[in-house]
């Protein structure tokens, strides 16, 4: 499991303008199975994105398609872990699709 840290390094302003192709990049990884959760730090100073993925390569691979990396307007920092615990539900999902 990878944690994928956004730091935003352009007002939000600028941010706003490519926030819809960024939810449908979210979105076409979700119906992989790729990404778990995601959301905005509070303060919006970034976002977070739990993903899964068999390599830290394959999971940059993936950033690369982000209009956020794409357009230079966020650092991305790729985080591994190993779940040792975890709700069931979620355990499924990680064998499932993990």
């Amino acid at each position: 499991m990878f944690i994928i840290n956004l730091h935003y390094i352009v007002p939000l302003e600028e941010l706003d303008v490519h926030m819809s192709a960024h939810v449908r990049y979210l979105s076409k990884y979700y119906k992989q199975n790729v990404f778990v959760a995601s959301g905005r730090k509070v303060p919006r100073t970034g976002g977070i994105i739990l993903a899964m993925g068999k390599t830290k390569t394959e999971i940059n691979q993936i950033i690369e398609e982000d209009p956020f990396h794409i357009h230079q307007l966020a650092e991305f920092t790729v985080t591994e872990f190993l779940t040792s615990q975890q709700h069931p539900e979620l355990k499924e999902f990680i064998k499932k699709y993990g």
